[in-house]
């Protein structure tokens, strides 16, 4: 069986690798029950430094709407340089609350 492919990059999960659960609609804003995606660890990461809960729930509810993000676009063009298993500190600093 193939590794689980990360929608948000479109690279490969290896076994091992650092990955989690996304909730399109965040559990907080009534996602809980709601449609998860699998992702890399780093990309989850990535789109919570990025985008507060309520900016999750009313506009980046999809895939599509997350890499058409400004920010997520270029770092899906960084992450796409890097092998399947890698995971760093997310680069950056946390979103302003």
């Amino acid at each position: 069986m193939s590794d689980p492919i990360c929608p948000l990059c479109d690279r490969p999960i290896p076994p091992g690798a650092p990955q989690s659960q996304h909730h399109l609609i965040p559990r907080l804003k009534g996602g809980k029950g709601g449609p998860t995606v699998l992702l890399h660890q780093i990309c989850h990461n990535e789109i919570h430094a990025t985008l507060s809960e309520t900016d999750l729930a009313r506009s980046y509810n999809t895939v599509a709407a997350l890499r058409a993000h400004p920010r997520l676009a270029k770092f899906l063009r960084w992450i796409a340089k890097r092998p399947p298993g890698f995971h760093s500190k997310t680069p950056g600093g946390r979103r302003k609350r």
